[in-house]
């Protein structure tokens, strides 16, 4: 290690006191002098570690509740005097200031502060900190004289290699702590950016956008699609286009904080990690393992996708998902019946695969679950009974979910070159909302399994059909080039499970081109079709279903999934 600084002088101020008093005293046994202000101060001096207050060396008392403290040229130019600069040191010595070699400094708990339900403005403002950035900028800006610790997790590392030196920091660990950093005063201020940019009306926004240079001010919402929305009235592509550029700023900024290193990626030779987004609580990145093997990268997403698919229902309901796709999917009574009815659609497919419940699991579908090996399974909770029944799948992975605060509802997809945004698909539809197109009306029946089928088929990649009943999937077609191999393939799956085809609900994810794809799927018995409409044939294949005496609507949006 090259460089190496001997520390002799410390500035602690924690706000997340832990471990700071067991550091403290390591830093003693070096012999370093510790500087501190108001509450680290105390909670040092009740250990009975000597330290001295801030407001000694500045000859000015903490004042404004604490707002102005550690502002003064002899903090700031302790940490960014150049020692090897003559001009610098002269300074330091004409105005009486003592160089800091290490800054240990953790923030005030804005973040924490605004998850808090029904907080007030004023108080997330209390919870802005302002010394403890400067003091971060400043010491790590001279990281080559100053080191800077802005973590508890930190403290470990930075004491072993004190050990290892006799108490001196290298140049290479300097720079690395400065670069942490700089990265936690950045993910901080835009926190706060954030959260104050939310209080604002959109004229607000539409005054701020053209001066805001990194763009992060805009948060998306998505449109209400409440039960009074238009959805048979599609929208033309110079509208979308002109309401893209309404809802999106010109940059774009994502806050991410590193969770855990995974084992590899999609393959073994793919390194990987999972990162949480910082203003986001719930959803699978955050849920709480309660047994099994670490998760991989494609847990992770095969589990997404299942608990997306289950947080749709209102109703009970069960998914089991593969590779990303609905092996099946079936809402009931109570658990065991959903599950039964999901296993029904493709229980080859569903062994390895992911099972999600959108209410609390018992044990007696936990029973059933374990009668197959399955990879993981997620649900809002765990009844003691079905974890216990769980815990003897030694390698099952169990999760804990809570849904996702995320109010802003918006996608990220990396291309070569750059990040593609959307708004998640976060569009319902109910009866009311569907244009009937075919000469027959549909059936209560055949409404509640057009809905369902509607439902499932936004979570299947494109070209996707699906065939339901209005308790659970028959068959799914996913990922297909064209529509009718799709079609085929969903009839294929039922057709090897044996469950009766006749009298289901047909859902298409996009419009059918050609009329070729009602005929086929009127081969296999079914009665009813939902989909999209806006084909320049929507005529001939309407006319197709009519010919069929099948029952057709649309809904005017289409459920692309790639």
């Amino acid at each position: 290690m090259s460089e190496s600084r001997k520390i002799k002088r410390a500035l602690i101020s924690v706000s997340d006191k832990t471990g700071i008093v067991e550091f403290v005293k390591k830093l003693k046994d070096y012999g370093v002098e510790i500087v501190s202000t108001g509450g680290t101060a105390r909670a040092l001096r009740e250990a009975d570690l000597n330290v001295t207050e801030v407001s000694e060396i500045t000859e000015f008392p903490e004042m404004m509740d604490g707002r102005v403290k550690t502002l003064h040229p002899k903090i700031h130019g302790a940490f960014l005097a150049l020692r090897d600069n003559t001009e610098h040191v002269s300074a330091m010595k004409t105005h009486q200031i003592e160089p800091i070699d290490l800054v240990v400094v953790n923030l005030y708990p804005f973040e924490q502060t605004i998850e808090k339900e029904d907080v007030s403005l004023e108080e997330a403002v209390e919870q802005i900190d302002i010394g403890g950035p400067a003091m971060i900028r400043s010491a790590s800006k001279n990281w080559r004289d100053v080191a800077v610790v802005t973590d508890t997790r930190l403290y470990e590392s930075v004491l072993n290699e004190m050990n290892e030196t006799g108490g001196s920091l290298s140049l290479e660990t300097r720079q690395r702590l400065a670069a942490l950093a700089y990265t936690r005063t950045a993910s901080y201020d835009l926190a706060i950016s954030s959260y104050l940019t939310r209080q604002l009306s959109d004229e607000d926004l539409r005054f701020l956008e053209p001066l805001n240079p990194l763009g992060n001010l805009v948060f998306i919402e998505a449109e209400d699609f409440g039960e009074n929305a238009n959805i048979g009235e599609r929208i033309s592509d110079e509208e979308k286009s002109s309401e893209a550029d309404s809802n999106f700023s010109d940059f774009a900024s994502l806050e991410l904080a590193k969770a855990t290193d995974l084992r590899y990626g999609e393959n073994p030779h793919q390194k990987a990690a999972l990162y949480k987004t910082l203003q986001e609580t719930g959803g699978i990145a955050n849920a709480e393992q309660l047994h099994g093997k670490e998760m991989s990268f494609n847990n992770y997403i095969d589990t997404d996708a299942a608990w997306r698919l289950v947080s749709d229902f209102d109703e009970l309901a069960c998914a089991i998902i593969k590779h990303t796709n609905p092996s099946g999917v079936g809402v009931g009574e109570n658990n065991e019946e959903a599950y039964r009815r999901a296993l029904a659609t493709d229980p080859v497919s569903a062994f390895g695969g992911i099972v999600a419940f959108n209410k609390i699991v018992g044990g007696k579908v936990a029973n059933s679950v374990n009668e197959i090996f399955t990879e993981v399974v997620v649900a809002p909770d765990f009844e003691a009974d079905a974890l216990e029944i769980f815990k003897k799948k030694k390698n099952l992975r169990v999760l804990r979910v809570e849904k996702s605060n995320n109010e802003n509802r918006v996608e990220y997809r990396t291309i070569s070159g750059g990040i593609l945004l959307q708004n998640r698909d976060d569009l319902k539809i109910n009866a009311k909302n569907l244009k009937v197109v075919s000469q027959r009306q549909p059936t209560e029946e055949e409404t509640c399994a057009l809905l369902f089928a509607w439902k499932i088929c936004k979570h299947v990649k494109s070209n996707a059909i699906v065939f339901a009943n209005e308790f659970q999937t028959v068959g799914v077609g996913a990922g297909q080039m064209n529509r009718v191999d799709s079609v085929r393939i969903a009839a294929i799956r039922a057709e090897k499970t044996e469950l009766d085809l006749n009298n289901t609900a047909l859902a298409s994810d996009a419009f059918f081109p050609f009329r070729d794809n009602v005929d086929e799927a009127a081969k296999f018995g079914i009665s009813a079709i939902i989909q999209p409409g806006g084909s320049v044939r929507d005529e001939e294949v309407i006319q197709a279903a009519d010919e069929h005496g099948l029952a057709m609507v649309f809904t005017g949006y289409r459920h692309f999934k790639h």
